[in-house]
């Protein structure tokens, strides 16, 4: 089997959203990106990190969760990125379509969040508990999620940088509503952007890391 790259669009909670889809020969694993805070399946450190994750196998699913005119609402009134019960409900319908739809069908799925967008995909893992088996958070609000956090049974890993201490606190306190397995991964040095030479690529390692230990069939670490 050959590596597969293509964009798609992927009807979600009742519109059609754009999807970067990678899927490396013999994948046996796929991470669905979830975005926060402004950015797209075109954000930069998520690419960083989705290639990471490529070259150990996994395959990738970079999705934008607004539509080009929600886009454009956002950017101007800033309330749909907040907008945490939406974003969600679009973010399970993700991960029916990529766990039905070739060439991802049948793959453990984990799921991969960013600031706001970890708030997202932990509620999407609590309402999707038989499909999606990993959550791993970059500079994340999960406090966002709310009371849904006591439905996460899935591992869950917190990355946060050393710089970004109200959003460490926010981390540790989310922990505790989380019942499954969760770790707190502290960056040395880094703020919330992950900007420092080195960070993001610290991210990347144990991202990769938490995933291929957690996702049945993913290739041995």
């Amino acid at each position: 089997m050959t590596d597969v790259e293509v964009s798609v669009t992927i009807p979600a909670g009742g519109v059609v959203l754009e999807a970067d889809v990678v899927v490396p020969a013999s994948a046996h694993a796929v991470v669905l990106f979830v975005h926060g805070s402004g950015s797209s399946r075109l954000s930069p450190r998520n690419r960083h990190v989705a290639r990471e994750l490529q070259r150990a196998g996994l395959a990738t699913v970079l999705a934008d969760l607004l539509t080009p005119e929600e886009d454009r609402v956002d950017a101007a009134t800033g309330r749909m990125r907040f907008d945490i019960g939406l974003l969600s409900e679009r973010v399970s319908a993700l991960v029916d379509r990529i766990g039905k739809d070739e060439p991802t069908r049948g793959l453990d799925i984990g799921l991969f969040g960013a600031s706001t967008g970890a708030a997202a995909a932990l509620v999407a893992a609590g309402d999707r508990p038989e499909t999606v088996k990993a959550v791993v958070s970059r500079g994340g609000r999960p406090d966002l999620a709310g009371d849904p956090l006591r439905l996460v049974h899935q591992p869950v890993l917190l990355i946060v940088g050393e710089r970004d201490p109200i959003v460490i606190e926010l981390n540790r306190e989310a922990m505790d509503k989380v019942v499954g397995e969760t770790r707190l991964e502290i960056v040395p040095g880094a703020s919330h952007l992950f900007e420092e030479p080195g960070a993001l690529e610290t991210v990347a390692e144990l991202a990769r890391d938490w995933f291929l230990r957690h996702l049945a069939g993913a290739p041995a670490g």
